[in-house]
């Protein structure tokens, strides 16, 4: 499929651009998305969370009163979970959230991402960026151009691009990424995909030879 190139006061500059059908056009796959997603939100966490159980909480372990006779509940010691200051039942404990994802389930995520943001229109292919300074003025006046201000922008560079990268990251909700570093979650989360012209290049690179992973994967 074929798509304007805009320049960066977001006019048309007569050209277009052709986007693989088999990374942009593909039926999405709803539930590899959703694997990917989770993958990439278990392995944010940090998994530090801890609470004393029985055994750790500091207290003496005499029995408080007698097993019988007294007319009310049997009671053992004072680290007892139904009194305050005691342990807490199976609290939680230090853990690995991360779990694994083969490199095809990856791959057709990404894809699909990629194509569903197609579908939704929010896919804008610009010409290369050609700052000569860092400046934030000139990156808000770029988003503004092409309606992407205020709004989640991903901005897709071929490669690390310095200028670019400083010159946004002081901007809310918009952030840059080299094309190999893509994942699902940020191309999902964006409500507007912009692509820079030889960044597309990379994105086929990275996925042309693995292009028969369809849906049926």
């Amino acid at each position: 499929m074929k798509i304007d190139v805009l320049n960066i006061q977001g006019e048309k500059t007569g050209r277009q651009v052709e986007l693989p059908d088999e990374i942009f056009g593909i039926e999405p796959n709803q539930h590899v998305m959703w694997l990917a997603v989770k993958q990439y939100l278990a392995n944010q966490r940090q998994g530090t969370h801890k609470a004393k159980e029985r055994n750790e909480v500091s207290g003496s372990t005499r029995k408080l009163k007698r097993q019988k006779g007294t007319g009310t509940a049997r009671f053992g010691d004072i680290k007892n979970p139904l009194f305050r200051g005691g342990g807490r039942v199976f609290g939680p404990r230090p853990r690995d959230y991360s779990f694994k994802l083969n490199k095809k389930v990856k791959r057709l995520a990404r894809k699909s991402a990629f194509s569903a943001k197609m579908a939704d229109g929010a896919v804008i292919v610009v010409e290369d960026f050609t700052f000569e300074a860092p400046k934030t003025k000139a990156m808000v006046e770029v988003l503004r151009n092409l309606d992407a201000y205020g709004k989640k922008a991903l901005v897709v560079t071929p490669d690390l691009d310095q200028t670019v990268y400083l010159s946004t990251r002081n901007i809310p909700k918009a952030q840059v990424m080299r094309a190999q570093d893509v994942h699902t979650y940020a191309i999902l989360d964006a409500d507007k995909l912009i692509l820079s012209e030889h960044s597309i290049e990379k994105i086929v690179e990275t996925f042309a030879d693995k292009a028969k992973d369809t849906a049926n994967a």
